[in-house]
């Protein structure tokens, strides 16, 4: 795991939410961020791009959250790679369904643009001290 949280990938297959979070974590957070419209996208992509953070929607067609996460754990070089889901399903039975997937938080939907790269800093330096 690096020392600072820079680089997210972010996959989700809502065009408007990825606009809306690639301005939050590239403006206000400072990050560079690798926009991915699906599961299958992130997969592919993942590992070229090197991210200290995934960032998943659970909810995508054809390849879900979780299905994505369960194939970037077989690329040897992601399987270390804390992953956070982002989804409008905060029931705690649900959160916790995902956090036994191996997902370190969960960040949920509708999010605040101003406030989703601090929350996403404190979420990394809870990993970096686990």
């Amino acid at each position: 795991m690096s020392d600072e949280l820079k680089r997210i990938l972010y996959a989700d297959d809502e065009p408007d939410i990825r606009a809306v979070a690639q301005m939050s974590l590239e403006t206000v957070g400072g990050f560079t961020v690798l926009l991915c419209a699906s599961g299958a996208e992130a997969v592919a992509q993942a590992e070229a791009f090197a991210p200290d953070l995934i960032l998943l929607d659970v909810m995508m067609p054809e390849m879900d959250g979780p299905t994505t996460l369960a194939a970037l754990r077989k690329i040897p070089a992601l399987a270390e790679t804390p992953v956070c889901f982002f989804t409008a399903k905060v029931q705690t039975t649900e959160v916790e369904e995902l956090r036994k997937l191996g997902a370190l938080d969960i960040v949920a939907k509708p999010f605040k643009p101003m406030q989703l790269p601090q929350m996403l800093r404190e979420i990394w330096g809870r990993a970096r001290k686990a």
